[in-house]
């Protein structure tokens, strides 16, 4: 919410805990991503994988028809990276078992300037 708080206003309740979060930076972030297999489904509480390591859980998950693939949501852990360390990362959801790859996006899946629609 520091989209929402404007720290150069004169003091207010609160405004050192926000200007203290936001030096430190967001702990973690929440993370879309894309299955490069196109077959498995995802439903929520499939475990994210990050580099060989589990490191959470998706909080959602759907077919996304227009993008051909299964597509889910979920917090990845960060404190102390910045946003293209995040996107670094290779990431596999484990689909019952099954480590599938996955891309990652900090911004939403979609085709906000109706590219594809055009074409």
């Amino acid at each position: 919410m520091g989209f929402a708080v404007d720290l150069n206003k004169p003091d207010f309740i609160g405004k050192s805990a926000v200007a203290a979060r936001k030096e430190a930076g967001p702990e973690r972030r929440m993370v879309q991503f894309l299955l490069n297999d196109p077959e498995p489904l995802l439903f929520h509480n499939e475990p994210i994988v990050r580099n060989g390591e589990y490191v959470g859980y998706l909080s959602s998950g759907n077919y996304g028809h227009h993008l051909g693939g299964a597509v889910g949501m979920g917090y990845v852990p960060c404190k102390g990276e910045k946003a293209a360390d995040v996107l670094a990362a290779s990431y596999e959801i484990d689909v019952m078992g099954t480590k599938v790859t996955a891309q990652a996006s900090l911004k939403p899946l979609y085709d906000p300037k109706s590219e594809r629609m055009k074409v």
